[in-house]
């Protein structure tokens, strides 16, 4: 068995609902997360890409068909390189980089490109098809940009419920107070503020072109710079009259993508660099569906256990912010150190496409340990319907502590 390493990464800006990035195919956006994260590495003749694996969630439009194999080709790969598109809902790219590198580890490929893409503002509406012609009833167009669309009824109730929902229950569980998650809320967007004004994030995210006008998106934007827990404060909630999750203590909808390139200790040659961190640990979790929130405890954990390490030996934790509540419930969970998680702000002030965050984790988390010398690193991701993944990163860039 041999080890697999990440050896770059990169992600266009993340664009809010029907914003910047409105324009832009979801193919096209998973192009340039490609092009950004080959232009690394220069030295790699792309025709020895052994695979690309990507991610996706909604794939029910522009993106369907593999957009994968799309984003490879429109990307100006030669066409002998291959690709699939895989679905864990929000879990997606972090599921493409986990499958990826038990591909590299068992031999199987040497080079492997990973990432995700969504764009959450072109998702269509859909309809069903009927199961015979000419249905007399009216036919309901859905959307599918989040959540539930044409439940099985042969579901629980429960587990159907909305995310939003399945958060307050969340919340109702742990004794999560609102005031907790707005302050946590806030300091995720003064935190991604912070990180953009010191250049954390220069080498990290590719601009976008938008139109022929060459209107360019470079920066995140959804980010409220001064954001403060009073502010949000006076946010109404959602989803409950007297509930506590609001548009500011969530994650927005979301377009963009993400691209992380993987690679076995030998292919350092062909690659032309060294890698930056080492896959040590991989775990997956599922429990109730309307749970979802909470699964990446056990996820993490499970990581850990395969990297052979501790929360104590832990310097670092991306955890994708899709509701304050659930990312406070984890943290609680793990006894870990709060200040160690999303120094760099979350998907609270970033966003959340959802194919793209699990790809956006690890890239944050490699450069987090990389700048600081750290040697381990946690990213975790909650997934609806009752799932998680989790991986746990060594930094290999040398001078780790």
């Amino acid at each position: 068995m041999s080890d697999s390493y990440l050896y770059a990464a990169a992600r266009t800006p993340f664009g809010k609902f029907s914003g910047a990035l409105a324009e832009v195919r979801p193919d096209d956006l998973a192009a340039v997360a490609v092009t950004g994260a080959l232009a690394k590495t220069p030295a790699l003749d792309p025709a020895e890409i052994g695979d690309v694996v990507w991610g996706n969630a909604n794939g029910a439009g522009e993106d369907n068909r593999n957009v994968g194999r799309m984003a490879v080709l429109l990307a100006g790969l030669p066409t002998s390189v291959p690709a699939t598109t895989v679905n864990r809902l929000c879990g997606s790219s972090l599921d493409a980089a986990i499958i990826a590198s038990r591909a590299i580890e068992t031999g199987d490929v040497d080079i492997v490109l990973t990432g995700g893409v969504e764009s959450m503002t072109r998702a269509p509406w859909v309809l069903p098809k009927p199961s015979r012609a000419f249905p007399a009833a009216d036919v309901t167009a859905v959307s599918t940009t989040l959540g539930w669309r044409l439940v099985n009824k042969r579901m629980p109730k429960e587990w159907t419920v909305s995310l939003g929902e399945a958060n307050e229950q969340l919340g109702d569980r742990f004794s999560i107070a609102r005031e907790r998650q707005d302050a946590f809320a806030a300091r995720s967007h003064n935190l991604a503020d912070d990180a953009w004004n010191t250049g954390f994030y220069d080498d990290l995210v590719v601009p976008v072109v938008t139109d022929r006008k060459g209107t360019t998106v470079t920066r995140d934007e959804g980010i409220r710079p001064g954001s403060t827990a009073e502010k949000l404060a006076g946010l109404k909630p959602v989803f409950r009259p007297d509930g506590v999750i609001t548009a500011g203590n969530a994650s927005p909808l979301s377009d963009g993508a993400s691209a992380v390139l993987l690679g076995s200790g030998e292919a350092a040659a062909r690659i032309g660099t060294d890698p930056v961190a080492r896959i040590a640990g991989r775990g997956v979790s599922a429990l109730d569906p309307q749970m979802f929130g909470y699964a990446p405890v056990e996820a993490a954990n499970r990581a850990l256990k395969g990297a052979g390490i501790t929360w104590s030996d832990v310097a670092a934790v991306e955890l994708n912010e899709a509701f304050a509540v659930q990312s406070l419930a984890c943290v609680d969970a793990w006894d870990v150190d709060p200040e160690i998680v999303n120094a760099k702000g979350g998907a609270i002030a970033l966003g959340h496409p959802l194919g793209a965050s699990g790809g956006r984790l690890l890239g944050t988390l490699a450069h987090r340990l990389r700048e600081s010398g750290q040697r381990w690193g946690v990213a975790a991701i909650c997934i609806g319907v009752g799932q998680a993944l989790a991986v746990v990163l060594e930094n290999v860039s040398g001078g780790n502590r």
